[in-house]
């Protein structure tokens, strides 16, 4: 008589951290593009996006606040929850701060995991935080409370995989390479699965600066709305190994909104607008109403009254 075989488990399916980690890994420069609600990030995985930025600056103008952390860090979760629940790639989350000292970025990373996010980016600047593109000289975190926030974040991630990526103001604050540097080391000593170079002006000539002396030890992140110009084999070339574009499904959106906005109330008809924008039977497939459909098929009686 045979012996039965030994049943061999079915491979499971990455995590969406593990997802992202993948991506950090990369040796081929990564793209994750800008959403800030439910809609959007279905926009984003639609179109072909491995990866979702949860842009700070996207969701508090959603919201209708600034973004200097106006938006509660609870007020973002419940955002980041219909994000997640719409789409099946992962969601690198504009973190600020942190949102406080190291206690409140436990608590937001325990509630991240539990949520199916893949990681949060945070910036060594001072809560509440002001957008790096307003003003000069912004003052930035000590570096080792900063590096003791990032322990607290690994220290209590739920899913092994999670990440901290640990956004660096140096050269948004004025204080150069050998600043951004040593924040860069001592962030990646601390357990910072990635940092991100921030820069703001026109060229990348503080990315470049960055890269040629940075030590590899963690990947490197970019955010180029500044620097938008610059050829994307730039960074391959340097070796970055993630680009983000940051805001423009929102600014996208505000430009759409105000033009046609602007026409019906100036024509007083819907006629000129109405081949120019989605239909609603697109929003409808967005939505998912043919799931539901199906749905009420196997689950409903005939003679209820469908949902």
């Amino acid at each position: 008589m045979t012996a039965p075989q030994p049943q061999t488990a079915a491979p499971q399916p990455q995590t969406k951290a593990r997802q992202l980690r993948e991506m950090l890994l990369s040796p081929d420069l990564e793209f994750i593009m800008e959403a800030h609600n439910g809609l959007s990030a279905k926009i984003v995985e639609e179109a072909g996006f491995k990866g979702i930025w949860a842009s700070g600056l996207s969701m508090s103008a959603a919201l209708g606040v600034r973004d200097n952390n106006e938006a509660s860090w609870t007020q973002v979760l419940e955002v980041l929850e219909f994000m997640s629940d719409a789409t099946s790639i992962p969601i690198l989350v504009d973190g600020d701060t942190g949102w406080g000292n190291f206690n409140n970025m436990r608590r937001a990373v325990t509630k991240f995991c539990q949520r199916g996010i893949a990681g949060i980016c945070i910036e060594d600047k001072l809560f509440p935080k002001t957008n790096s593109f307003i003003g000069e000289s912004q003052p930035l975190a000590d570096m080792n409370e900063f590096a003791g926030k990032i322990k607290a974040g690994k220290d209590s991630q739920t899913d092994p995989d999670f990440n901290i990526v640990a956004r660096l103001e140096a050269f948004i604050a004025g204080r150069g390479l050998n600043e951004a540097l040593d924040r860069a080391h001592a962030y990646a000593e601390a357990g910072a699965d990635a940092v991100l170079c921030h820069s703001k002006l026109a060229t990348d000539a503080e990315i470049q600066a960055f890269m040629a002396q940075w030590d590899g030890r963690v990947p490197v992140v970019i955010v180029p709305t500044k620097y938008y110009s610059v050829p994307t084999d730039a960074f391959r070339k340097a070796g970055v190994s993630l680009a983000i574009w940051a805001n423009h499904n929102l600014r996208a959106s505000i430009t759409a909104m105000r033009e046609t906005t602007a026409r019906i109330l100036r024509e007083e008809s819907l006629a000129g607008v109405e081949p120019d924008i989605t239909t609603v039977s697109e929003i409808f497939d967005l939505q998912g109403n043919a799931e539901l459909k199906q749905a009420e098929a196997r689950y409903l009686p005939a003679t209820k009254t469908p949902a």
